[in-house]
């Protein structure tokens, strides 16, 4: 009995051990992975495909990677990145440049000449807001906000919820959006600013009727009399970074008129301000541009501005008939000679260059300075006159054109043909004495200085410019060698009347030497014919 016991014991012992290892076995196999350990690091692992890989079609590396997860620290890396594209998406979207007018000129233009660009005396508008240097005239801003709130009867509050809804619109306006600013300290600074501007204008304006003592303030005012540190203001309120978009001081206006929504007045009142930085001085037709500019016929400025810069630049190509575009085969070649060297900027030859193939310069009477033609070997320039203003009014206007798309180039097209045309101080004085260039400056040098550097760093296609066709018109005279030939007779034997009566006296004694050689020969050979 025992050795049966132990038998069938030994029996279910070994029956429940296969049991036991029947079940490890399927354990074992059912939490084994798909891929052994081993080979992970020899297969390559299958892309991930989008919506629109699945069809087979490949999508470049760099899309892969951008999809696929990136373990470890590159995954913050790929996060900025893809944020950087989000942020370039929506500025793209937002186009923020579409509306932009004041610019910050640039590093390439302003290099070496920073005053001509930079206030010295006012700011207006954000970009200078606030510099130490400028804050004397803080003071008398405040001064005429309280002037124009005592003379209207008007609480301040008005004029800043006037302004205010305007704050995006002038925000895109400005370059960088005025980030710089708070909501509240920009709306202050516009009404402080435009105010001023205003009681300027008006002050000016006012001339025949009282002036600034009309508007309530004394005749020894040490800014609102047109005396004193106005030219100063006036060459600041020209600069392009010093503006304040037209409709701000149009609003302002409209507000203290108590008509909030009217435009088109304040142009005509920032022309006759700036009247004294007209690069003319003919005074019979500066008066009737400034009656133009003070009547209400003087509609294309109104509504149709920017800033004042962009009005005044307005009113010096619209004194008369716009300059003439640039001819149609002139344009073909414009996509293949675009020029950023000076030395192909080459327009016309210089002044004592033109001389010598007898080409002369005569004035043209016309306030309409750029309006320059050619007939008949005549280049008929109208009178110019350079101040201390003249240089900073050029350079800005310059700027402007280089900065906003959609002006044109007319006057940078007028000052490279003036730097073509002046090379030195005798060119300058050539031009002073044919009462072409009337000058302030000390002598001619710093004219010709003066013209030779105010196109230095300028991006300009000679084929874009309005004055393409008359320079073709003089280079092809200059090129004819017998205007040349015609020019250096005159220059030699005609340039005075001791060498007129020297050609004449050298005429005289070749037909008498040429009269008495006739009849010596004929007197030899007479009587041989005779005696034959």
């Amino acid at each position: 009995m025992v050795a049966v016991f132990n038998k069938e014991l030994l029996s279910w012992y070994l029956i429940t051990l296969k049991l036991k290892e029947t079940v490890e076995a399927n354990l074992s196999k059912s939490s084994a992975p798909a891929t052994p350990t081993s080979d992970l690091g020899a297969r390559p692992q299958p892309l991930l495909l989008t919506q629109g890989e699945e069809g087979g079609e490949e999508r470049s590396p760099s899309a892969r990677i951008a999809r696929s997860p990136t373990p470890g620290p590159d995954a913050e890396w790929v996060i900025s990145i893809r944020e950087k594209l989000e942020q370039a998406r929506q500025v793209d979207s937002a186009c923020p440049w579409a509306k932009l007018s004041i610019y910050r000129v640039p590093k390439s233009l302003r290099e070496g000449d920073e005053r001509s660009y930079v206030p010295q005396v006012v700011s207006l508008g954000p970009f200078h807001h606030g510099r130490r240097r400028l804050r004397d005239m803080e003071p008398h801003k405040w001064r005429a906000l309280h002037c124009v709130l005592g003379r209207t009867g008007h609480d301040v509050r008005a004029y800043l919820d006037a302004v205010r809804p305007l704050e995006d619109r002038v925000r895109a306006c400005y370059e960088g959006g005025a980030r710089g600013l708070p909501s509240n300290e920009l709306v202050l600074s516009l009404v402080l600013d435009g105010t001023f501007a205003l009681e300027l204008f008006r002050g000016a304006a006012a001339g025949e009727e009282g002036g600034f003592a009309a508007l309530g303030y004394s005749r020894r005012d040490p800014v609102f009399a047109m005396r004193g540190a106005m030219h100063s203001v006036q060459r600041d309120m020209i600069m392009l970074e010093n503006q304040i978009p037209l409709f701000v001081l149009d609003r302002l206006l409209g507000v203290q008129a108590g008509r909030p929504d009217q435009t088109g007045h304040v142009a005509p009142l920032a022309v006759r301000f700036l009247d004294p930085l007209m690069p003319t001085d003919e005074p019979l037709l500066r008066t009737d541009r400034t009656r133009m500019a003070a009547a209400a016929e003087f509609d294309p400025l109104s509504g149709s501005g920017l800033h004042c810069l962009d009005v005044f630049r307005q009113s010096l190509l619209r004194a008369g008939p716009q300059p003439a575009p640039p001819r149609p085969w002139h344009k073909r070649w414009s996509q293949t000679r675009r020029v950023a060297d000076r030395r192909r900027q080459q327009l016309i030859h210089c002044v004592s260059e033109l001389r010598e193939a007898g080409i002369r310069c005569r004035r043209r009477k016309t306030d309409r300075f750029w309006d320059i033609a050619f007939e008949d070997g005549v280049l008929r320039i109208p009178r110019i006159l350079i101040h201390d203003g003249t240089k900073s009014l050029f350079l800005n206007l310059i700027a402007f054109e280089q900065c906003h798309m959609d002006t044109t180039n007319n006057i940078t097209s007028y000052v490279i043909f003036m730097d073509n045309l002046i090379n030195s101080e005798d060119d300058v004085r050539y031009l002073h004495d044919r009462g072409i260039i009337e000058h302030w400056l000390g002598n001619e040098r710093e004219v010709a200085d003066l013209f030779n550097r105010l196109c230095q760093e300028v991006v300009f296609d000679i084929n874009d410019s309005y004055l393409s066709g008359l320079s073709e018109q003089v280079n092809r005279y200059y090129n004819h060698k017998w205007s040349t030939w015609t020019a250096t007779l005159k220059h030699n034997y005609f340039g005075n009347p001791w060498a007129i009566i020297s050609l004449v006296a050298a005429v005289v004694l070749l037909l008498l030497t040429f009269t008495q050689t006739f009849y010596s020969v004929y007197g030899y050979y007479e009587p041989l014919q005779q005696q034959h």
